[in-house]
């Protein structure tokens, strides 16, 4: 039944072969000979199948669980350097007719404050994070045809653009809604997203049927499929993702390069981005109600081998994740999170009141967006609010040509530099101020193209006079 071409759920994403794949992992755990085999493809950063990823994530010999780490690190250095792109949620409405069980959006929940944003409400929300210095969104919404219709979204996505506040814009608008139809995907894609993002949750059938007992979410295929559909509305950027927790780890590690595989196969286009969320504490949801959450040590190699086997890809941590956790991650593989996040519908102008809670899950790393941006730039870390690639129509199979071939640093490392210049101009505090300055300096050396480089100085001090929005 297995085949990554085809275009049905259960034939690319076979449960015969990811068992069989478990088992194969299961009685190659130990074979150094074959481990050692994968990570010398690994180390030529080609990406590993499904079944050698899981291999290395079944085998628990510490020295080769180091050299796995090890590797990680150096992917992440080749394809993104030492940049982490920041972005913030904003949720629109917690209306949803869907019954799934580990969300509290769920339909039977009767004591969550229901919430959908107005337009003007969106306004303000969008010029609160411009004034924190946020540059791109992800924007979230239960699935309710009646609440949230297409219509509303792509008129939030329009209001979102056209707020221009100070010396604040946001320039790219990811999207995070329930699978939907190919026109609607068109629409959003005329709409000027960035990447369509939709979570699969577990891509083990039976498990989500079980997780998803009521809506249209029920149904395994149409949301398994989506991708396929918005690729055909003609959004080449999606992003992928599993709630670690609800089913075996192993199992959904399997599913998830399964589907990019698939992708890759049937589009050409691996996915653009990876999350790795695990359940969390949530209104009336207990994440010990479900038997199957990880470790820190196996989120950890979770990630790293991720990056190993899809390293073209951007990898995504958010503030479900607590500092601690997320400083482990980074080098490991991700390239993007969230910070000064909200989770609630609304919250970024005016903070919730505690009575009228809406959020979908609780935040973990509470810190502000300068505490994260001073926190990663004491690291060593280069927070990046560019959105160029979008605005320069390197997407889809064009940035995967540049990221493969490891060209993409060319245009991202100066971008970078100059976008938390904006930052350090317009919003950071004089701590973040001053070792941001520092980093650029340092930063701007490490420009190879000596061309670039000028370019990247020049505009550096165009920036310092007034002017904003340069981009590679």
């Amino acid at each position: 039944m297995y085949d990554p071409k085809s275009l049905k759920a259960e034939e690319f994403i076979s449960d015969e072969e990811i068992q069989a794949t478990l088992e194969y992992a299961d009685a190659n755990k130990e074979n150094v000979a074959l481990i050692n085999e994968i990570m010398e493809k690994a180390k030529a950063g080609k990406g590993l199948t499904h079944r050698e990823a899981s291999v290395l994530l079944a085998c628990d010999i510490p020295q080769k669980v180091e050299e796995m780490f090890e590797l990680a690190q150096q992917i992440k250095k080749d394809y993104y350097g030492n940049r982490i792109v920041l972005f913030a949620p904003l949720y629109l409405s917690n209306y949803c007719i869907n019954g799934c069980v580990y969300c509290p959006y769920h339909k039977k929940n009767g004591h969550i404050a229901r919430k959908k944003l107005t337009q003007e409400e969106i306004k303000k929300e969008v010029i609160a994070l411009q004034d924190m210095g946020h540059k791109r969104l992800a924007i979230e919404l239960g699935e309710d045809p009646v609440n949230n219709p297409i219509e509303y979204v792509l008129e939030s996505i329009k209001t979102i653009y056209g707020i221009n506040h100070r010396n604040g814009a946001i320039r790219r608008v990811n999207v995070n809604i329930a699978a939907t139809t190919v026109e609607n995907y068109r629409k959003l894609r005329e709409a000027g997203i960035g990447t369509y993002i939709l979570f699969q949750e577990t891509y083990n059938k039976e498990s989500y049927e079980k997780l998803h007992p009521t809506g249209p979410k029920h149904d395994y295929a149409y949301h398994t499929e989506a991708m396929d559909r918005a690729m055909e509305g003609g959004i080449d950027d999606v992003g992928l993702g599993v709630l670690f927790g609800l089913e075996m780890y192993r199992y959904e590690f399997a599913g998830i390069l399964m589907h990019a595989e698939h992708l890759e196969a049937v589009h050409g286009v691996g996915p653009h981005t990876i999350s790795v969320p695990r359940i969390k504490r949530a209104d009336d949801i207990d994440p010990s109600a479900f038997d199957n959450g990880i470790s820190d040590d196996i989120f950890a190699k979770i990630c790293a081998l991720i990056r190993i086997s899809v390293p073209y890809t951007g990898m995504i941590i958010s503030t479900r994740e607590t500092k601690e956790v997320r400083e482990r991650v980074l080098p490991l593989g991700v390239s993007q999170i969230s910070g000064g996040s909200r989770t609630s519908v609304g919250g970024y102008d005016e903070p919730e009141p505690e009575e009228e809670n809406s959020a979908q899950f609780d935040v973990s790393d509470t810190r502000t967006l300068d505490q994260v941006v001073n926190w990663l730039m004491k690291m060593d870390y280069i927070p990046s609010f560019c959105t160029a690639c979008y605005r320069e129509g390197r997407t889809g199979d064009r940035f995967m040509d540049l990221c493969k071939s490891m060209q993409i640093l060319n245009c991202c490392h100066p971008n970078a530099l100059m976008t938390l210049k904006e930052y350090l101009m317009d919003y950071a505090s004089d701590d973040t101020r001053a070792v941001g300055e520092a980093l650029i300096a340092r930063e701007l050396e490490n420009i190879p193209n000596q061309r670039a480089k000028q370019t990247c100085a020049k505009h550096l001090e165009e920036i310092e006079k007034g002017q904003r929005d340069f981009r590679f």
